[in-house]
């Protein structure tokens, strides 16, 4: 069993920054992959970025190259979104997952989830 705890969603405006954690507790081995997905209303949940937790391998979607960095901290057990250059578009409900196994941005597959932290981003 893994347990999430995201944190750190607020409202900003566009251009603006946010650093959301998570974090993270429970067996080791069913958190090897650790991603960020975000779900706007209306829309499917997307998968916005992922590490691979033993080698720190990170891998983006699109939309977010270049603006967003995810990151960990092993000694706090704690999972980090850096989100700059924030667009309106980026408004939703932020989640962080974790599987034992490399599921890409395949949301269902993943078997662990957080209860989410909005991030609302005005213009």
């Amino acid at each position: 069993q893994v347990q999430l705890v995201e944190s750190g969603g607020d409202s900003v405006q566009a251009g603006g920054s946010l650093r959301l954690s998570c974090v993270v507790s429970g067996d080791t081995y069913s958190r090897n992959y650790m991603a960020w997905f975000r779900q706007a209303p209306g829309k499917e949940r997307e998968g916005v970025a992922r590490i691979y937790s033993r080698s720190a391998v990170t891998f983006y979607a699109d939309s977010v190259k270049g603006r967003f960095t995810i990151s960990q901290d092993n000694a706090k057990n704690t999972l980090y979104l850096q989100m700059s250059t924030l667009r309106p578009e980026d408004t939703a409900m932020y989640y962080c997952a974790a599987a034992a196994t490399n599921y890409g941005f395949s949301a269902p597959n993943y078997p662990y989830w957080g209860q989410g932290t909005q991030v609302t981003v005005s213009s």
